[in-house]
């Protein structure tokens, strides 16, 4: 894609950073004001602002995502997933197993719907496996930004954020398993089967070896200290890197790592405030990087067609789901509707499983983001906008539509 504006500037490392610079505090600007001025999140703007980008070829937003660009929303996927992780007690399934059936019978009929509407549309097998997969993952990057801007509290909100992280293992487990026979339409379920196990099975004991480092971390270091902040993030990259290279996946292995050490370390504890702002740069960089990637799809009417199709059963499945299941579950169904609602977005990580099925197969990965890539910005879009409304209307955050335009910034960002 063409680069007008950057191409005024000697193509430098210096001159991509400050494309960076700029872009970023823009995104973070306009993130505040969306939030200020219509009290929804700002996710909206950062989205806004990254497909901006993209379209107008700023600060080397080209498609296929790689080098710099590619590690930075891995490690931003990373740390995400980390803190989802460790927000997830395996306790709660004892006490309430429906809530793991839920998550398991929302995934399968998502995969399952997603297959059939796409075959019916007539693409091929492997390409139809892959968005599948694709399909399942909610996003708990979305979901965690949209709850932390309106400040969401409630059963709807911590539902949704188990569901979101549950199926995204889930897909991430299916996805990496699935690279290894993306050109291939026969794969048997046994081969299938095996390669997941292989690579939850790698993924386990690295997320293990990185919940047990912050564990000793955190019984030698001050939960608030700036070197705790350090450590953290320190080894939650040299996880995302090592993993890859045994077989693993990075991100699925972070997020098995704070699942696990929600466990070693059961007690409520806080994020440093340190690790809090750079987990928020590199939630805005994360956000910007989907939305200028996802923007640059060819939306012609046949594709823009196909990714309203696969969005539309998306929506219904996994509402459905969740409304099929909701008996036992403790929820109500009206609570299990807009949890089904809740789980709309896609981004960071079916942007990953997009770029990886693209450096898997170029032919088939390249059929799949076309696909993927315009069902991601959307949903993005207008999942942020369905999520606030979910809150809202189960009362777990305020109402934006209701709030009076004479409050300010500070009001709208510490009411609840």
């Amino acid at each position: 894609m063409d680069r007008p504006w950057a191409d005024r500037l000697p193509f430098t490392p210096g001159s991509l950073a400050l494309e960076w610079a700029l872009l970023l505090a823009l995104a973070a600007l306009v993130g505040h004001l969306v939030q200020r001025y219509t009290h929804l999140p700002k996710i909206i703007g950062y989205a806004v602002i990254g497909a901006l980008a993209g379209g107008l070829g700023f600060a080397g937003a080209a498609w296929p995502l790689s080098g710099v660009g590619m590690f930075l929303l891995e490690l931003g996927i990373a740390v995400m997933l980390f803190e989802a992780g460790a927000r997830l007690p395996l306790r709660w399934f004892r006490h309430n197993p429906m809530v793991l059936v839920q998550s398991l019978a929302e995934s399968l009929l998502t995969y399952a719907a997603a297959y059939m509407a796409l075959r019916a549309l007539g693409l091929e097998v492997p390409v139809v496996r892959a968005l599948a997969v694709i399909a399942m993952a909610a996003s708990p990057a979305v979901l965690m930004r949209v709850v932390s801007d309106l400040r969401g509290n409630g059963p709807v909100t911590d539902r949704a954020i188990a569901l979101a992280t549950l199926n995204t293992l889930y897909a991430l487990t299916l996805g990496t398993a699935m690279l290894r026979t993306i050109d291939r339409g026969d794969g048997t379920l046994v081969a299938s089967m095996v390669s997941s196990v292989a690579v939850l099975g790698v993924s386990l004991l690295f997320g293990a070896v990185l919940a047990a480092l912050l564990f000793a971390a955190f019984r030698l270091l001050h939960p608030t200290s700036q070197d705790t902040a350090i450590v953290m993030l320190a080894l939650i990259a040299a996880c995302a890197v090592i993993a890859p290279s045994f077989g693993g996946s990075a991100p699925l292995a972070v997020l098995l790592g704070g699942i696990l050490l929600k466990q070693f370390h059961p007690r409520p504890w806080v994020w440093p405030r340190q690790l809090g702002t750079a987990a928020s740069m590199l939630t805005i960089l994360m956000f910007v990087l989907v939305s200028s990637m996802a923007v640059q799809a060819d939306w012609s009417a046949g594709i823009t067609w196909a990714a309203l199709v696969l969005i539309g059963v998306r929506l219904l499945a996994k509402v459905g789901s969740l409304l099929l299941t909701s008996a036992g579950s403790g929820m109500a169904l009206k609570q299990a509707f807009w949890v089904g609602i809740a789980m709309v977005p896609m981004s960071s990580v079916a942007l990953l499983l997009t770029s990886q099925f693209v450096a898997a197969s170029h032919s088939v990965g390249a059929q799949v983001a076309a696909i993927a890539l315009p069902t991601i910005l959307i949903t993005e879009l207008l999942g942020a906008a369905l999520v606030s409304i979910a809150l809202a209307r189960t009362g777990e955050s305020v109402r934006p539509w209701r709030q009076s335009g004479s409050r300010t910034a500070a009001d709208a960002e510490v009411r609840p």
